[in-house]
Order: C-alpha cells, then structure tokens, then sequence
C-alpha cells in the first residue's frame, strides 16, 4: 500500500484544502476498495504541531502524526496558506525540510493554491513551471525569481511536482491526482459525486487584473494612469515613451521591470479587464464593449480577449452575465 501524506502547516491557514484533499482521497480509497478489493493509498495528516486551530478557534486539526515519525512517504499534499506567506514559511521551516528530503528520496508532491509559496521555499521548484492563485501572482514571483510562475494555468505537472491555481480550484487537482494515481474511471466516479468539472485546465477567465502598481518607478506610474485613464483610445508605446520624454528601448525596459509586462500586455489586459466588467454588469453589445475599450478590429478583440481569459467574449459573458442581450 502507498502512503499519502497531507500536511497540516501551523498557523492559519485554509481548513478546506485539508478537509478537501482528505476528504476526495478517501472516497477514491473507498471505492477502489469496492471495485478492486484493496485501497490504494494509507492517509495521514502530519505537521509538526499536535493540534493547530482555523479561524480563530472555531475550528482544530489534530495530525495523526508528526512529520519525523513518517521515515518515507509515497505523495504529499501541501494546502493553501493564508496570505502572510513570510511567516507561513518562517514558522513551517521544518515542515519545508522535510518535504525536500522526502522528493530527494522519491515522493512526489502537490502543492494547493498558494501552498506553492512553502513548495517553492524548499528550492524544488527552482527553474520550473508552477502555478498559485492569481493574485499571490506578483508577490510569488518578487519573493521566488528563479521560478517560472504560469498564472494563467490551472494545474502544472513537471518531475513529479504538481501545482494548481487559485482557491477552491484544487479540486481539480485532487481530480487530476486521482486519475494518475487510480486510473481514469476512478477520477469520473469522483468527479460524479463531487460534482467536479473534468479536464479543466486554466484560471484565466476567473483572474481580475488590478494593474501592478507596487513599485517607485514615477514614470511608469504616469504611463500606467494614462493607458487606465484612455482605454477609449487605441494606445502606442512610441506615443506614450514620446509623451514622457522616454527613449523607446528604456521605456520598454523600465515598464518591464516595473510591472512584470511588456507595455503592450499591460495596455491589453487593462482594456480587456474593462470590457469583461462591461461585459458583467451590463446589457451592451460585444461591438459597443469593444469600440469603447479602444478595438475597432472584430478579430484582434476576439484574439486578444481568448488569450487573455481563455474564452472568447461570447462564452464569458453568457458564463458571468445571464441577463446580457445575445
């Protein structure tokens, strides 16, 4: 029998995650066990405190185990951390030794949501693709440079090494986990009962760009107010470089610096962040969205739209808007 360890990390950090994990595993255990005879997987919770407590009390986790009496372990599950990543990390550092020892000694491991910070922590991720709640995007990526953060993506699969987007999305990587480890009938026996879409694989359409603004760079600062402020016009970066007395190559690469996107990305997702909330809360046409964000071109607003949310305006609106006219 393999063995499954879920983690339980101290501090405040996301009961669903654990109870989720826990709970799906379980029920794949039990009905392989009615198909097969045998369950698959041995599952313990185990941190490195005897109980730890959610939301202020009202809630307690008591691990089965510590980590230390686990000498090897087959897959771990690391759950979301709250948003004090610092201190999550500070005060699990044991916990984070531990998990990169157990991958050096073959486990593979899965981090949930923003547990990727303490996956990251251990060094594992170091020049690999991961994921992690689109907005712990801009902190992950400050705080972990070596590692190639893919926002857009759902889930990401590399060496052994599993990682999911934001929030309650890591049911299905729990799903997608159960059909490497179970098989394919397993995972849609689960996905049933849990309600569960199958084969998901993007965050993009659920992601709000707020526009990265946690840097000093004033000129940047002026260019960013401009585009936010002009979505009606359609924007050039030589016209903006040229209206801040900026050299074109500089401009670029100070924006980069600054904001994490080219001039062009930025001036794209503020102007598609737009015409999604257009999109939510109004009775407009997709035509009208897209000439007051500054897109007279049908076919670039479609492709731009698709790239940046994963769905074309069409399928977001009648997802987020029921009442909109077709």
């Amino acid at each position: 029998m393999q063995h499954l360890t879920i983690v339980v990390p101290d501090g405040e950090n996301n009961l669903s995650s654990i109870a989720g994990a826990y709970k799906i595993f379980s029920r794949a255990n039990q009905y392989r066990k009615e198909t097969s005879g045998s369950a698959l997987f041995k599952i313990e919770l185990a941190g490195i405190s005897k109980q730890v407590e959610f939301y202020e009390g009202l809630f307690t986790v008591k691990p089965h185990t510590h980590i230390t009496a686990i000498a090897k372990t087959d897959l771990i599950i690391i759950p979301s951390l709250n948003h004090n990543f610092e201190k999550a990390i500070k005060g699990n550092q044991q916990l984070v030794d531990w998990v990169a020892q157990q991958y050096k000694q073959g486990a593979e491991v899965a981090s949930i949501c923003t547990g990727a910070f303490m996956l990251a922590a251990s060094g594992l991720l170091d020049g690999r693709n991961c994921s992690t709640h689109w907005s712990a995007a801009n902190h992950f990526r400050a705080m972990f440079p070596k590692v190639n953060l893919q926002a857009d993506q759902l889930i990401t699969d590399e060496h052994g090494i599993y990682t999911n987007g934001g929030a309650y999305s890591f049911l299905n990587l729990m799903i997608y986990l159960v059909e490497k480890y179970f098989g394919r009938q397993t995972a849609v026996f689960c996905s049933k009962v849990f309600q569960i879409e199958l084969d998901r694989n993007s965050q993009s359409a659920f992601s709000i760009f707020t526009g990265q603004k946690s840097h000093d760079d004033e000129m940047v600062q002026q260019a960013q107010a401009y585009i936010e402020n002009n979505l009606h016009e359609k924007i050039s970066v030589e016209h903006l470089s040229s209206r801040l007395a900026v050299g074109r190559r500089n401009f670029d690469r100070r924006f980069i610096k600054a904001t994490g996107n080219t001039p062009v990305e930025y001036v794209q997702r503020v102007k598609i962040e737009s015409a999604k909330k257009a999109m939510e809360g109004s009775r407009k046409t997709i035509n009208e969205i897209m000439y007051e964000v500054g897109y007279s071109d049908v076919k670039a607003f479609r492709e731009v739209f698709r790239k940046i949310t994963g769905m074309s305006p069409l399928a977001y609106r009648a997802r987020y808007n029921k009442e909109a006219l077709v």
